[in-house]
C-alpha cells in the first residue's frame, strides 16, 4: 500500500506557543495541500526545544495544552503527530509527548519512553518515563511513534513496536548538531530500520537555542536501511516521501519508495552553516536587529565578523576598530579591508585617551610597582567598556570574539574581550578557525578574509611586538592537548603517557583549570562539539584535583 509522508521540519521559538501553533498550522496545511496522509512535527514542537524549567511551571504546562487543542480544530483527515509536553491528572508528573492527532480529535498519545540525562540533555530532572507502546492505523497501515532517544537504543521502543507488528515507525526529535553527528544519526538509524524491519521517517526541527544549533537533516531510510529521502540541513523544510508498505510484516513492500534527495554538506560548511544559523536565531529571537563588533585585524574578529554578515546582513553588522598605543598600522587597514570585504560599516574609536588617563587616575596607587598584565588588561576593559556603549546607546548586541583555545587556557580578559551577548567561535579551537577562513575564501570569488589577516602571527597587541606564543604553546601544540583534556576527559597524566611534553601538560591543564570562574562568567555561543563549555561541562569551580 501507498503511503505519503511528510516530515515538517521546522524552526520553533522555545515560550512562544502561539508562534509555533502558528507555524505548525502553516506546515500542516502545505501537508495537506501536497496530499500528505501523515505529517509529523518535531519533539516538543508546541514548547519548543529544550523548554527546561519551563515546564515546571503549571500555567506553562496548561497553556501548551490549550494550544494543541486550539490547532485539533484545523486538524482533517491528514494525521498530524505533534510533540507537547503531557501531565496526569492528580499527579505532578510531566511526559514528553507527541498527540496523534486526524478528523479534530486526538487518536492517541506516544509518551517517550528514553529519558536522555547526558551532555545537554536533563530530561530526568523534568518528565517521568512512558511505558507504553500504542500503534496507530494509517492509511491501512500499523504506524508506530517515538520520540528522539528512544530511536538511539537497540532494544528501545523501535524494536518492540516493530515486533507487535509496525511497518513505518515516524520518529520526532530535537536532536542538536556536533560536527559529524549527521552521519552517526544515519548509520543508527539505518540499523534500526534493518533490525525492526521497519521503514523509519526521522523527523528533526532546526534553530538556535542559546547554545544550542539544530540542523534538521530530516530523513527516510526503508527496512533495509537505504535512505530514500532527506532534508537539507540547516533550513526549514517539509519533506514529502511516497513510501510503499507491506499490509504486514509478512508481505512485501509492492513498490520502491521515493522522495527528495537534498545534497550533504561537509565537515568545515556544516560548521559554517551551523555558526551563522545559531548567531542569526539567538540575536532575533532576543529582540536584536544589529550586532556590534570590536575589529582587531586578528583572525578570530575577522571570522564572527563574516558570520554576522551572513547571518544578519551587511547593514545589520558594525565595526569598531579600537587602536592603542600598541596597534600596528598593518592591523587598522586590515580591520577597514575586511570591512570593506564583507560591505559592513566601521569607525574607529582610540582607547588611547581613555587609557591614559586610567594610568594617570591609578598612577598613585601604582606608586614603585612595574607595569604589568594589569595595563595590559586595562586596554582590553577600555574596548570592552567602549562597545558596551555603543551596545546601549544604539540597541546593539555585542558579539565577542574569542576562541575555544583561548577560552580554555584563560587568554582573555574578564569585562574586557570577553563582554557581550554571544560568543560566536567559543567552541572552535584556534587551528579550526583557521580552517573555517580559508573554507569561507574557498566558497567566495575572492578572499574574503584577507590573506594579510590569516598569515599573521596571532597577537593581543597590548605591548609592544607582544605575540601569542610568546605566553601560550603554538596552537599546533596547545590545541592537541586542549582537546584531549577537554573534550575528552584525558587526565594530565593520560595525555603526558600518549607521548606529549610533560612540562607543557602539565602547565596547560593548570590553566584550563585555574580558569573555569572566568568561563563560568562568559556568554554564551554556538556549541560545536560534543564538549563545549556550558551545558556539556559542568566542573566545579573550587577544585583542587590534579590527575
Amino acid at each position: 500500500m501507498d503511503i505519503r509522508v511528510g516530515l515538517a521540519q521546522i524552526n520553533p521559538t522555545v515560550g512562544s506557543l502561539a508562534t509555533n501553533a502558528a507555524k505548525i498550522l502553516d506546515f500542516y496545511n502545505q501537508a495537506v495541500a501536497a496530499g500528505c496522509d501523515v505529517v509529523a512535527f518535531p519533539e516538543l514542537s508546541i514548547t519548543g526545544y529544550p523548554p527546561e524549567d519551563l515546564v515546571l511551571k503549571d500555567g506553562f504546562v496548561s497553556e501548551n495544552q490549550m494550544v494543541l487543542a486550539e490547532i485539533l480544530k484545523a486538524v482533517g483527515e491528514t494525521v498530524a503527530v505533534v510533540g507537547f509536553v503531557d501531565s496526569e491528572k492528580d499527579t505532578v508528573k510531566l511526559y514528553n509527548a507527541a498527540a496523534v492527532c486526524q478528523n479534530g480529535k486526538i487518536i492517541g498519545v506516544y509518551r517517550k519512553h528514553l529519558l536522555p540525562n547526558y551532555d545537554v540533555f536533563d530530561e530526568q530532572r523534568y518528565f517521568t518515563p512512558g511505558v507504553h507502546n500504542p500503534l496507530f492505523t494509517i492509511k491501512g497501515a500499523c504506524v508506530g511513534v517515538t520520540i528522539c532517544e528512544d530511536i538511539w537504543s537497540p532494544s528501545g521502543p523501535v524494536s518492540v513496536q516493530a515486533s507487535l507488528g509496525a511497518v513505518l515507525n515516524l520518529n520526532i526529535n530535537g536532536s542538536p548538531f556536533h560536527a559529524g553527528k549527521i552521519g552517526s544519526r544515519r548509520e543508527m538509524l539505518g540499523a534500526r530500520a534493518r533490525d525492526g524491519e521497519c521503514v523509519v521517517a526521522y523527523v528533526n526541527q532546526v534553530g538556535g537555542q542559546d547554545e544550542l544549533v539544530f540542523d534538521g537533516g530530516s530523513m527516510v531510510l526503508t527496512a533495509d536501511g537505504t535512505l530514500v529521502a532527506n532534508a537539507a540541513q540547516f533550513v526549514e523544510e517539509l519533506l514529502i516521501c511516497d513510501l510503499a508498505l507491506p499490509k504486514s510484516k509478512s508481505v512485501p513492500a509492492p513498490q520502491q519508495s521515493r522522495g527528495q534527495i537534498a545534497e550533504p554538506l561537509d565537515g568545515d560548511a556544516q560548521i559554517f552553516a551551523a555558526l551563522v544559523l545559531g548567531t542569526r536565531d539567538y540575536v532575533q529571537k532576543n529582540g536584536f536587529t544589529d550586532v556590534v563588533i570590536g575589529l582587531s585585524g586578528g583572525v578570530d574578529s575577522a571570522l564572527v565578523a563574516t558570520v554576522a554578515t551572513q547571518a544578519l546582513g551587511s547593514e545589520h553588522v558594525h565595526g569598531v576598530a579600537m587602536p592603542s598605543r600598541y596597534s600596528s598600522e598593518g592591523s587598522i587597514s586590515d580591520a577597514e579591508l575586511l570591512a570593506r570585504n564583507l560591505g559592513i560599516d566601521i569607525q574607529t574609536i582610540s582607547i588611547e585617551p581613555a587609557f591614559s588617563a586610567y594610568l594617570n587616575s591609578l598612577e598613585p596607587s601604582f606608586d614603585g610597582r612595574k607595569a604589568d598584565l594589569t595595563e595590559e588588561n586595562l586596554q582590553s576593559r577600555v574596548r570592552g567598556t567602549t562597545l558596551m556603549a555603543l551596545s546601549n546607546k544604539f540597541g546593539w548586541m555585542v558579539l565577542t570574539t574569542g576562541n575555544k583555545s583561548e577560552t580554555a587556557v584563560g587568554y582573555f580578559t574578564m569585562y574586557g574581550d570577553s563582554v557581550g551577548g554571544y560568543a560566536v567561535i567559543k567552541d572552535l579551537f584556534k587551528l579550526k578557525v583557521y580552517e573555517i577562513c580559508a573554507y569561507v575564501n574557498q566558497q567566495s570569488s575572492h578572499d574574503l578574509i584577507p590573506q594579510s589577516i590569516i598569515q599573521k602571527a596571532p597577537s593581543a597587541e597590548l605591548r609592544p611586538d607582544q605575540r601569542d606564543d610568546q605566553s601560550l604553546p603554538p596552537y599546533e601544540l596547545l590545541d592537541p592537548i586542549l582537546e584531549l583534556y577537554v573534550e575528552q576527559d584525558k587526565t594530565a597524566r593520560e595525555i603526558i603517557a600518549l607521548g606529549h611534553d610533560p612540562d607543557t601538560v602539565k602547565r596547560i591543564a593548570r590553566l584550563v583549570d585555574m580558569n573555569e570562574y572566568k568561563r563560568r562568567q562568559g556568554a554564551p555561543g554556538v556549541r560545536i562539539s560534543t564538549k563545549a563549555f556550558g551545558k556539556d561541562r559542568r566542573l566545579p569551580i573550587t577544585n583542587k584535583y590534579s590527575g
